[in-house]
């Protein structure tokens, strides 16, 4: 009960889409911090504009941490598209 034979530390299967090519999920992580990176960016240019710039500043090191974590989470994707692939 449970057990599908699958290895979970395997990658994900690929997928086929509607026109038979195959691809591999979403990286939801990647598109998730990408998200997270533009709007940190829009409230540190408002922070700037208002004049709080301690504020200002933490936002900025927000939006380089979010930026790090889409592009580790792409490059991420990649290698398990050319493992796969």
């Amino acid at each position: 009960m449970g057990d599908t034979g699958g290895c979970h530390r395997c990658p994900p299967r690929l997928r086929q889409d509607v026109f038979g090519k195959r691809s591999t999920p979403m990286p939801r992580l990647a598109l998730y911090a990408l998200i997270v990176c533009v709007l940190a960016l829009v409230a540190a240019v408002v922070s700037f504009v208002q004049g709080s710039w301690l504020i200002g500043v933490v936002w900025v090191l927000l939006t380089g941490l979010s930026s790090n974590m889409t592009w580790y989470y792409v490059r991420r994707g990649r290698q398990e598209k050319s493992v796969t692939g």
